[in-house]
């Protein structure tokens, strides 16, 4: 049998609801409510609906700190969700066309 450290079993039991309960990445700016309660951490049925009741009377979020504007929605719970809220659609980068030795550097630079 194997026998793990005390330490290494504590911090994977503090890790773990971390991992379980992370945010999903979603634009707040375009989800249904569902797909909002169902992506961030905190959210739930009704404060989705409130968001995007928000939406629609107000246009779109600018910035995610924007959400506490909606009624439940606290400091906290953008902090914990920030990575996930997204406020536009991304797309693959753009290619940048990269200049061989030969190319001539444009005017002014």
């Amino acid at each position: 049998m194997i026998r793990m450290p005390a330490a290494f079993t504590l911090a994977l039991g503090l890790a773990l609801p971390g991992l379980l309960f992370a945010a999903t990445p979603v634009n707040i700016n375009r989800a249904d409510a569902a797909t909002i309660a169902r992506s961030l951490d905190g959210i739930g049925p009704s404060r989705a609906d409130a968001i995007v009741a928000w939406r629609t009377a107000h246009g779109p979020f600018k910035k995610a700190d924007e959400l506490r504007r909606v009624k439940g929605i606290g400091k906290a719970t953008i902090e914990r969700n920030r990575s996930a809220i997204l406020l536009a659609d991304t797309g693959a980068p753009k290619a940048v066309k990269q200049a061989s030795v030969g190319d001539k550097a444009p005017a002014g630079e």
